[in-house]
């Protein structure tokens, strides 16, 4: 493979590169615990972007339960998008002939 042909093929993993972290930052999950009773939305990058909270648990007694399914929600759905974004990170690696379980700097 010749010099100049590597150096167009970096440039438009870079760009590449680019739209796909630009397309992560708008992939929406979801997370729930609790049976569905804690909900929440996130950003590609980890925002959460919504909370939903069955009333039954908005009682003071609670606190400590409703906390820990927060963050179960919330874990679950920052794996969801983990995984969304390494299927698409994969799809556009594809062609460009690169080793098999090179990670991406993002």
């Amino acid at each position: 493979m010749d010099f100049m042909k590597m150096m167009k093929q970096a440039k438009q993993l870079q760009e590449k590169m680019g739209s796909l972290q630009e397309a992560f930052a708008n992939i929406e999950t979801e997370g729930s615990s609790g049976g569905g009773m804690v909900k929440i939305t996130i950003a590609g990058k980890g925002e959460i972007r919504a909370i939903k909270i069955d009333p039954s648990l908005l009682k003071e007694e609670e606190a400590e339960i409703l906390e820990d399914l927060i963050i179960a929600a919330h874990n679950e759905a920052r794996i969801k998008a983990e995984a969304q974004m390494q299927e698409k990170t994969q799809e556009l690696m594809g062609g460009m002939g690169l080793p098999a379980g090179m990670k991406m700097p993002f």
